[in-house]
């Protein structure tokens, strides 16, 4: 779902092969009485633009909204077919704009609005489906504070890559079930309260098709407000299968670009990359992030992650990485990351 990105000039046989699977089912479905639904994602802005997010798909006769927005049985989320090439109508700030759903059904587009900082919302709507009204966050030019955070494992406990587990927690079990990792939503709710116009953003690997379930979960534990970044699953117009690890430093990149008034707070796990891309991102824009907060996986969690019971960055023959260019503080939850950040000095007592 990264519409800046450069298409390839030539696009892989897998995605080839499903784009054309998913326009045949469509034609299918559509004889069946199958219909469009609109869906829209929480977006963001600042001055003068603003990031739409949205999808389209084909859902069954007498498909409830629920049964594709809520956060029950997992399952339900993915009972619905993608459709490409499908103009959408974005209104926004008293503007109309067009767009068109491109692979899987997504829209991730960039409008011109002029809006006041803080929360609003745009209207999206598509040929045969009824209109949706979708969240936008404008970050003002005041704002000074951001803070981007990863999902599993730092917000919620997953262990998503035992490939068993991430079945069950993504298609069978409720968000009702699922456990928040234990300060987080204290940590993040304290560093916004410091700064009333400080920006959230949650960014993951984990599917949009989960993306309103992830908001319910956020909200029913006290997580601050904001939009999330994830991505999608199959093969890509690179290769047959989306890189995790693409997805979140390009998401970084393009944030700390977009939004240049901000000085950010990466907040997530050791479990997989995080250390590495965060550290990364302090690189390539310095003085633009405050801290790395990494909170560290329980010797079980580090076993269902990487099949080890230590972090492989402390194995012997791993190269250990170089010493982070801004501080970095680990924990093993939420309450230990916010008492080690004001023990430095980094947010305010």
């Amino acid at each position: 779902m990264a519409a800046t990105s450069t298409p390839p000039l030539r696009v892989h046989r897998a995605a080839r092969i499903e784009d054309r699977f998913y326009s045949v089912v469509a034609h299918l479905l559509r004889r069946r009485g199958w219909r469009p639904r609109v869906l829209g994602y929480t977006g963001y802005g600042a001055n003068g633009w603003v990031r739409v997010f949205g999808r389209v798909l084909l859902t069954p006769p007498g498909t409830r909204r629920r049964d594709v927005e809520d956060g029950r049985r997992g399952f339900r989320r993915f009972f619905s077919a993608k459709l490409a090439g499908v103009p959408v109508t974005i209104d926004v700030a008293g503007q109309r704009h067009e767009a068109c759903t491109g692979r899987g059904g997504y829209i991730d587009e960039i409008v011109p609005a002029d809006l006041d900082p803080g929360w609003t919302a745009a209207l999206l709507s598509a040929e045969g489906a009824p209109a949706v009204t979708m969240s936008l966050r404008v970050v003002g030019p005041d704002a000074r504070l951001g803070m981007v955070s990863d999902i599993d494992d730092t917000v919620m406990i997953t262990a998503l890559p035992r490939p068993l587990l991430a079945f069950w927690n993504t298609f069978i079990r409720t968000e009702a079930s699922r456990r928040p990792v234990p300060g987080i939503a204290q940590l993040l709710s304290e560093l916004a309260a410091e700064d009333p116009e400080a920006f959230t953003v949650y960014l993951s690997t984990g599917p949009w098709n989960v993306a309103p379930a992830l908001d319910t979960f956020l909200a029913r534990h006290g997580f601050p407000r904001g939009p999330l970044l994830l991505t999608d699953w199959g093969p890509t117009p690179e290769g047959w299968f989306r890189s995790g690890r693409e997805h979140k430093r390009s998401q970084l990149r393009r944030l700390l670009a977009e939004l240049p008034q901000l000085e950010w707070l990466l907040v997530g796990d050791d479990g997989q990359h995080d250390p590495e891309l965060y550290a990364e991102a302090a690189d390539i824009a310095p003085g633009r992030v405050r801290a790395v907060a990494i909170r560290q996986l329980t010797p079980t969690e580090q076993v269902l992650t990487h099949g080890t019971p230590d972090p492989l960055s402390e194995l012997p023959w791993v190269p250990k990485p170089p010493a982070p260019s801004v501080p970095e503080i680990r924990a093993p939850d939420g309450f230990g990351l916010l008492a080690a950040l004001r023990t430095r000095g980094l947010i305010k007592s």
